[in-house]
């Protein structure tokens, strides 16, 4: 355990371990998430991926091992918590509510509000319309109609919504959940192209999924989980793409793949 951690990181998740009862989800796993970086956390359905999102999300508490935020050392007892501190976490559910508005939407319990009859404070559609469609506009989202139902727009549209709100009340992290699961081709482009935007803004996201060829173009770092243990984190100048997937597939274990970083240098 790194005693005096690097303010470069913005999360960090040491030798952490998470359990169910007799059930060990998480087996002494070492994360660290820089600034303004894409992190990709990779592995097949039981790998962990899950346990790990909800632990930085303030879902769960680690059995063992230390959690910080600009490395302070951190106990979150809910979700509100973390997303007081800039963690926000983009599920696949989207929390979006598909027959109310895309301005409703995007604010969704902190509506904008103005002073109508003296004393009464109502929604102000116009200024939650103007700000959802500069902020949609800013991830390169056009909204032709922001009174339109979100049920009306594409997967990729509400996943770039969930984003795009998401950064607009402060997110300093980004944690999305298999962002591009149920996407076609050209919908998990405009999500990938998305989280590159945000990057770009100095944003930190944890990207989590199970494809790599939606990951690697994106990923600056890739952790691989397997059955609860982390088999290495690289930067993508150690690693190629078939590396990944042959170490997902379980040919080839993270010693053997050290060895052959270390011949290359």
């Amino acid at each position: 355990m790194d005693p005096n951690p690097s303010p470069a990181y913005v999360l960090e998740l040491d030798h952490v371990t998470k359990c169910f009862g007799t059930v060990i989800a998480l087996n002494d796993v070492t994360v660290r998430v820089k600034r303004g970086e894409v992190h990709c956390l990779l592995g097949d359905n039981g790998a962990g991926k899950s346990t790990l999102i909800k632990i930085l999300a303030g879902v769960h508490q680690p059995s063992l091992g230390i959690y910080r935020v600009d490395g302070e050392p951190v106990v979150f007892d809910s979700p509100r918590e973390a997303l007081d501190r800039g963690i926000a976490t983009v599920y696949q559910d989207l929390a979006l509510v598909p027959l109310m508005s895309v301005c409703r939407n995007f604010f969704l319990g902190r509506e904008p509000t103005r002073t109508r009859w003296g004393m009464f404070r109502v929604f102000d559609r116009r200024l939650a319309a103007r700000i959802a469609n500069e902020k949609l506009a800013d991830m390169g989202i056009t909204v032709h109609d922001a009174d339109q139902a979100v049920g009306t727009m594409s997967g990729g549209e509400r996943q770039c919504l969930a984003i795009a709100r998401a950064i607009h009340f402060g997110a300093r992290v980004l944690i999305l959940d298999e962002p591009t699961a149920a996407l076609g081709v050209k919908q998990s482009a405009n999500v990938l192209r998305i989280i590159a935007r945000a990057r770009d803004k100095g944003i930190s996201v944890i990207l989590i999924t199970h494809n790599v060829h939606h990951a690697y173009p994106v990923g600056d770092t890739f952790t691989l989980l397997n059955r609860g243990r982390s088999m290495g984190t690289f930067r993508k100048t150690e690693i190629s793409r078939d590396e990944v997937l042959h170490m997902m597939a379980g040919g080839q274990d993270m010693q053997d793949l050290m060895s052959e970083l270390s011949a290359r240098q």
